[in-house]
């Protein structure tokens, strides 16, 4: 098994994703191959004493990099850049998942047009597992500002196959993200939503589910678009940190508040670990017909090695076949792929890839 890992993504790179390779070899069973400028990565290697296991950790040139601020689809245009040079490794069958923690827009426009959708899924979702009572997987969180009802019943199907496979949930419960639990709350697109989900066999609906109740484990997975999911996963996280820093303040408060702090600083620590979505690695992006894994674009050593974990588990899951398989069972507005006597499902590409006419955020202007 080889993970190809984007060294020059994220604020941290190459230091930390080499690091987090270096970890991830010595733990894992595993082949990596780290991509970026071989004389950088060698070079921060040395500086920082981190050795690379030659017969684990390969490094493949790609003198070009991608930044945060460079628009999505200049994956067309900086051909030699890490991140591209990653995906084409991956769509050429020159390892099994990709991980980055680059430009999120560069890296969903490049896994749609490089590596490409299973046919049959009209857009691909970013999913991100939360550390809630129950783990609990959102999607979109962050690809698509514009979707349709059969856009977000797809998400539905992906991050029900998600959680069976990989997270090993007996028919995960499917909620829609919404301002109310009645039927008829929300706009027009999450009544529609709504509606079809609820005459979906293939998956465990469980109706609208209200932001405040999602911690709480009100669903396994979470339905909503892009821009709103991005909103929910930023506030979450922001809100998380805030109350951990207030939490530690209080404990420093005094001299008996610091004896206390001493008595549960075991306790605490299990509980900050708990809730640091690191632990999870990444977040994968869903409906893609081989596995890329986005990490945090602020991601330390350990939070890259936890993405390589994922990708092991992702890859063993067996999820991409399963994901192609599904789509057969999609509501009858959806477009049936497979025929009902194929028995192996066989992933295609899907056709409708991003055109020209997408704007600088990586979505396709409505027509």
């Amino acid at each position: 098994m080889i993970i190809i890992l984007d060294a020059m993504g994220g604020d941290n790179a190459p230091l930390e994703v080499i690091k987090g390779a270096a970890m991830a070899a010595a733990e894992y069973d595993v082949r990596l191959r780290l991509v970026g400028p071989t004389d950088v990565i060698k070079q921060c290697a040395e500086e920082n004493g981190i050795l690379l296991d030659t017969s684990k950790i390969e490094i493949v040139d790609a003198p070009d990099v991608i930044t945060m601020e460079d628009p999505p689809l200049s994956v067309r245009r900086k051909k030699n850049s890490s991140m591209t040079v990653s995906l084409n490794l991956l769509a050429g069958g020159g390892g099994d998942a990709v991980v980055s923690a680059g430009n999120t827009g560069a890296l969903y426009a490049g896994a749609s047009l490089i590596v490409m959708r299973i046919k049959g899924y009209r857009k691909a979702a970013i999913a991100t597992v939360f550390p809630f009572k129950n783990p609990t997987l959102l999607l979109d969180s962050g690809a698509n500002t514009v979707v349709t009802p059969e856009n977000l019943c797809q998400f539905a199907l992906m991050g029900s196959v998600y959680m069976e496979k990989v997270m090993e949930i007996d028919r995960p419960r499917v909620g829609l993200l919404n301002n109310g639990t009645e039927a008829n709350k929300g706009t027009e697109l999450l009544v529609e939503t709504n509606a079809l989900l609820s005459r979906y066999d293939r998956i465990n609906y469980v109706g609208n589910v209200e932001a405040k109740a999602a911690p709480f484990g009100a669903c396994d997975v979470l339905v909503t678009d892009g821009f709103t999911g991005n909103i929910f996963l930023k506030l979450t996280e922001g809100l998380g940190e805030m109350l951990l820093k207030r939490i530690k303040a209080i404990y420093k408060k005094n001299f008996l508040s610091m004896l206390s702090a001493a008595i549960i600083k075991k306790d605490f620590k299990a509980l900050k670990k708990e809730f640091d979505a690191s632990e999870y690695g990444g977040a994968p992006i869903l409906g893609i017909s081989k596995p890329v894994i986005k990490t945090h674009g602020s991601s330390d050593a350990l939070e890259v090695k936890n993405a390589v974990r994922q990708a092991i588990n992702y890859i063993k899951s067996g999820v991409t076949l399963e994901l192609a398989e599904a789509v057969g069972a999609a509501i009858p507005s959806i477009e049936v792929v497979h025929e009902p006597e194929e028995i192996v499902p066989v992933i295609e590409y899907a056709d409708d890839l991003p055109s020209e006419d997408a704007d600088d955020s990586g979505n396709e202007q409505p027509s």
